[in-house]
């Protein structure tokens, strides 16, 4: 009985200070968001290095995205019941080594190995950065802030991808896009150790293992579903199986999870407004939002004739303009609210967008690259953190890795779905030329197209959304 009493509430040796937590929370998510787009512009280093095939060089990317939006809701929920902080440093191990892991592979196969593993490491690490800021900060304008810094610091991992590996691959070799996580995992490992403290549901819930295999395998089918469509298309029978089971065991998921006593993903949580609201809105723009970064490299290099290098320096005030907005936010949502604030965001994410579609194969700069990125990503800044608070504002304690792990899976999901549906339009467009003019063809219907998603987003945000003040005090 004493045991269950301690496990409900932190245990502290010595309380840290709040900015520490924060940071090492931060530092976490840049890790694992920095993973997702770092290995892009190593690529062709890593084919000729190792031999690897076409299918085999997607496998680098797709290897990491499947296992981490699979893993995810497991990863938040085994946070909450087993403890934040062992889980954080769990899957901030598992990350380390497996980057060390690829950085050092030999064969193709070890390099795919060490990348499914380190998406598996990053589903354990990314919920619990989110819930061990969240319970060291009271709720209110603090956590406002602190979120910010979190959309901020996760947003910048993204935009900061091609710059650290265009200079690693530069200026070293493609292992070190890999290796470099090894050194700032060890340092990060150390400081959570040291300052971190647990905290759990401790209600002395089970882990509902039928539905942690249900949802991991329905998610990881979903996600192999999605990144099929860029190779085999839409319509072939490999993208539609496991698209079609995917969805099937989702659906079985929720079945069980309805009969459930001690359920996984607590139905009545889909319930609450600003739970379900704000994770469809950060799914929709996540799916538009997410290709930028893709799009704009390749037009940059692509198109324009950038290095690696330039292309990552090309998008420098896209990526301080996304920790503009992020931080500006709690401020603004004091006086607006926190969905005027995403819709706001939205549309001028959506504006960015138009314009981008606007561009040609002999572009300059500033109008075709830096402006319409700057308004991209401040709005993408302005419209992620209001989204992350009101999805987390309405959960139970005992919840809250779930709820981050929903968080992460929504915008993870919606990101893959959107990226593959946007390459199959851009590609659709450009007809297999590969001229200059072609390529900038199908790269400006890919934005035109995501900047009407974005204004779909802001309709059903304007909608659905609550009209609650989150982080107001």
């Amino acid at each position: 009985m004493l045991r269950a009493v301690e496990d409900t509430v932190p245990t502290r040796r010595t309380a840290p200070p709040t900015w520490v937590v924060v940071a090492l929370a931060c530092a976490g998510q840049f890790l694992v968001v920095l993973d997702v787009s770092v290995v892009n512009v190593a690529l062709p280093s890593m084919r000729a290095d190792l031999g690897l095939s076409a299918a085999g060089l997607q496998w680098v990317v797709n290897a990491y995205a499947i296992a981490f939006a699979g893993f995810m809701l497991l990863g938040g929920r085994a946070g909450d019941l087993y403890g934040r902080k062992r889980m954080f440093l769990i899957g901030l191990a598992l990350f380390t080594l497996a980057s060390l892991a690829g950085g050092l592979a030999q064969q193709d196969w070890e390099l795919l190995l060490a990348r499914a593993v380190q998406g598996l490491g990053a589903a354990v690490l990314a919920p619990s950065t989110l819930t061990l800021l969240t319970a060291a900060v009271p709720e209110g304008a603090a956590r406002a802030r602190a979120i910010a810094t979190w959309t901020a610091v996760g947003a910048g991992g993204g935009a900061a991808g091609g710059l650290v590996g265009g200079a690693l691959v530069d200026g070293l070799s493609w292992r070190w896009v890999l290796l470099i996580n090894v050194p700032v995992g060890a340092v990060l490992l150390a400081g959570s150790a040291r300052w971190l403290v647990e905290s759990r549901a401790g209600d002395g819930r089970r882990l509902d293992l039928p539905g942690a295999l249900l949802v991991t395998a329905g998610l990881g089918t979903l996600a192999y579903g999605i990144v099929q469509t860029e190779a085999e298309g839409w319509t072939a029978a490999a993208t539609l199986v496991p698209l079609a089971a995917g969805l099937g065991l989702i659906g079985l998921f929720l079945a069980v999870e309805a009969r459930a006593k001690a359920p996984l993903m607590p139905l009545k949580l889909l319930r609450v407004r600003s739970v379900s609201s704000a994770n469809a809105a950060m799914f929709v723009s996540g799916s538009a939002m997410f290709c930028m970064w893709f799009f704009m490299t390749l037009y940059a290099q692509n198109v324009l004739g950038y290095s690696p290098l330039d292309a990552g320096l090309a998008l420098v005030p896209s990526s301080l303009a996304v920790v503009l907005g992020s931080k500006v936010a709690p401020q603004v949502m004091r006086s607006v609210g926190a969905r005027n604030l995403a819709v706001l965001g939205t549309l001028i994410a959506a504006a960015g967008f138009g314009w981008q579609s606007t561009m040609t194969a002999n572009g300059s700069y500033p109008t075709a690259i830096m402006f319409p990125g700057i308004l991209m990503m401040l709005g993408a800044g302005l419209a992620g953190t209001p989204l992350a608070a009101l999805a987390t504002s309405g959960a139970a304690p005992g919840d809250a890795g779930l709820v981050s792990g929903l968080v992460n899976t929504s915008r993870t999901m919606g990101g893959s779905l959107g990226l593959a549906v946007m390459s199959t339009i851009a590609a659709t467009r450009t007809g297999g030329r590969g001229s200059a003019d072609a390529l900038t063809e199908g790269y400006a219907e890919a934005f035109r197209t995501s900047g009407s998603v974005l204004l779909v987003g802001a309709v059903l945000m304007l909608a659905w959304l609550p009209r609650t003040r989150t982080g107001q005090g």
